[in-house]
C-alpha cells in the first residue's frame, strides 16, 4: 500500500487508515484479530482509535493483538483523549485529564508510546494554551511521538497551528487533524482543509463512506447486519439517509456501473485523493468489509468521474465564501 507523509511530518503512514470505533463491543476479538491480520498484511500501517472507544475496551483489544498478532514495529498505533464519557463533562482537554488519560491508554495498548496522539475535541473550558502544554509535555516525554486534534473548526485548528509556532519554548506541532470526509460531508472544505493545506497539517478522513451509506447498501431498506440497525450506531447513520444523500448514493452507483467497480470503491477513491487528505479512516464490521475496502488500492478515478461527483455532491457555501452580490 502507497505510503503518504502525515502533515509536513517526516512520519509516513499507509493511505488507507484502519478505525477500531466499534472494536469491544460491535466487533470481537476474533473479528478484529482478522481485520488487523488483514490489514498489516496488505501494507497498511496506521491504526486509529480512542480511550472512549468502547469505554476503553477498543484500546484493550488492539493491545492484546500488539502483544500477539502484529509487531508494535510495524504500526502506526493514533488514540485519542479529552473525551469523557457519562457522567460529567463531554470534553476534558485540562492537563490534568489528558497526561492521566494518556498513561492509561498506554497501559491498555500494552506500549510505552503511541505514534500520534489527538486531542479529541476542543475544550471551551479550558485555556487552548494549557491543552497544547500538556501535547509538549507528553511529545517531550516520549510518551507520544506526534500530535494532532479531531474536530476541530477552522479558526480552532488555527489558532493552535498558531500558538504553537509562536509560543516560546513550545517544541511540537500538529501533524494531523481528523475529520469527517466524505460525498455525504464535505463540510470541511468551507475552512478547515484550506487551513490544513495552508498550515501543513495533514487530514485523517472519518466515515469516509458517509457512515456506510456510500456503499448503497440502504438503497432499499435498512439490512438487519449494519449500522443502521445496530442498537448504538442506528442514531449515528440516520442522518445520511435522506433525499440528498439518494441522489449522491445513485450518482455514485451510477459511476461504479460504468467503471466496473462498487460504489464502496468510488466512494473511498474518491475522498483518499483529495487535496490535503493523507489517509481516510475506515472503520469495518468484519474482515470481508475491510478486505473490500483494501482492494481500492489500484483505483484511480478518473477526472471527468471526479468532477461529477462533485458537482452532485457540492456543499451550499454562500456568504462570506461567493460574493453576496451574485447571489
Amino acid at each position: 500500500m502507497e505510503q503518504r507523509h502525515l502533515g509536513r511530518t517526516g512520519l509516513r503512514v499507509s493511505r488507507l487508515g484502519l478505525g477500531t470505533l466499534t472494536w469491544g463491543r460491535d466487533t470481537g476479538e476474533h473479528d478484529a484479530a482478522e481485520q488487523l491480520k488483514a490489514f498489516w498484511e496488505a501494507g497498511g500501517t496506521l491504526v486509529d482509535t480512542a480511550d472512549v472507544y468502547a469505554d476503553g475496551a477498543a484500546e484493550h483489544l488492539l493491545g492484546r493483538l500488539l502483544a500477539d498478532l502484529v509487531p508494535r514495529r510495524d504500526l502506526i498505533v493514533a488514540t485519542k483523549a479529552g473525551g469523557v464519557l457519562p457522567p460529567g463533562r463531554r470534553t476534558d482537554c485540562s492537563r490534568r485529564h489528558l497526561l492521566a488519560a494518556l498513561d492509561d491508554s498506554l497501559d491498555r495498548l500494552g506500549t510505552d508510546y503511541v505514534d500520534v496522539w489527538q486531542i479529541h475535541a476542543f475544550d471551551p473550558g479550558t485555556p487552548l494554551e494549557e491543552t497544547l502544554q500538556a501535547v509538549d509535555i507528553a511529545v517531550g516525554s516520549g510518551r507520544a511521538r506526534y500530535a494532532g486534534v479531531c474536530g476541530f473548526c477552522g479558526w480552532q485548528l488555527a489558532k493552535a497551528a498558531t500558538w504553537q509556532l509562536a509560543a516560546p519554548g513550545a517544541r511540537t506541532r500538529l501533524a494531523g487533524t481528523q475529520m469527517e470526509y466524505s460525498l455525504l460531508q464535505r463540510g470541511i472544505e468551507r475552512e478547515v482543509l484550506p487551513a490544513a493545506l495552508d498550515l501543513g497539517i495533514g487530514v485523517l478522513a472519518s466515515s469516509p463512506l458517509g457512515r456506510g451509506v456510500l456503499t448503497g447498501k440502504y438503497r432499499h431498506g435498512t439490512p438487519a447486519d449494519s449500522r443502521g440497525a445496530s442498537e448504538h450506531l442506528a442514531p449515528f447513520v440516520a442522518p445520511y439517509l435522506d433525499d440528498t444523500a439518494t441522489r449522491v448514493v445513485d450518482a455514485v452507483t451510477t459511476a461504479a456501473d460504468g467503471l466496473a467497480t462498487t460504489p464502496l470503491h468510488v466512494s473511498l477513491a474518491w475522498v483518499r485523493d483529495r487535496p490535503g487528505v493523507t489517509a481516510p479512516i475506515v472503520g469495518a464490521r468484519t474482515a470481508q468489509q475491510l478486505r473490500a475496502a483494501l482492494s481500492v488500492e489500484a483505483l484511480t478515478l478518473p477526472d471527468e468521474i471526479c468532477q461529477a461527483l462533485d458537482d452532485v455532491s457540492a456543499p451550499v457555501h454562500r456568504y462570506p465564501d461567493q460574493d453576496w452580490s451574485t447571489l
